[in-house]
């Protein structure tokens, strides 16, 4: 029979896994957006060769450095929220009383850090950033809910008077 410690470090794998899913798909996407601005500006630059080369080469320039920085901050986010979800499995494994201040930490990094993103890349990334920030916190309230340390605020009095 599993014990406690291990069921918990199992749904905190799965947690984790599923959230390593959800990053990949928004990084795709991500990548995907990225992509078409690049080509959109890279369209819009050709339309404006009459007016100058110079012109046509900034806004190449522009929409390959926001393409880049786009690929960069996603794979960020990717990256961070597959370290918040292997310190949750960690944590999990451990069952001690500061698995749950250490998961929000990582959580509010990870959160901040989407946020971050999401600021500095603009709209291109805004959706991603909410996608990933989801996630991790679901990956944080699943880990939380499996320890017991979830917000149940109904309880029992078992105690008799």
């Amino acid at each position: 029979m599993a014990s406690n410690t291990d069921k918990a470090s199992y749904q905190a794998g799965e947690a984790k896994a599923h959230t390593e899913e959800k990053a990949g798909q928004v990084t795709g996407a991500t990548k995907d957006k990225a992509c078409e601005a690049k080509d959109q500006a890279a369209d819009a630059a050709g339309h404006a060769t009459g007016k100058g080369q110079d012109t046509t080469e900034a806004a190449k320039q522009k929409a390959g450095e926001a393409g880049s920085k786009t690929s960069e901050t996603a794979q960020a986010a990717k990256d961070k929220v597959s370290e918040t979800a292997e310190a949750a499995k960690q944590k999990a494994s451990e069952a001690t009383g500061d698995t749950h201040d250490k998961t929000s930490h990582a959580a509010q990094d990870t959160k901040d850090s989407a946020v971050a993103g999401t600021d500095n890349t603009g709209s291109v990334i805004g959706q991603a950033g909410d996608q990933v920030k989801n996630a991790v916190a679901g990956a944080k309230d699943a880990v939380a809910n499996t320890l017991g340390m979830g917000g149940d605020t109904t309880t029992k009095d078992t105690s008799s008077t």
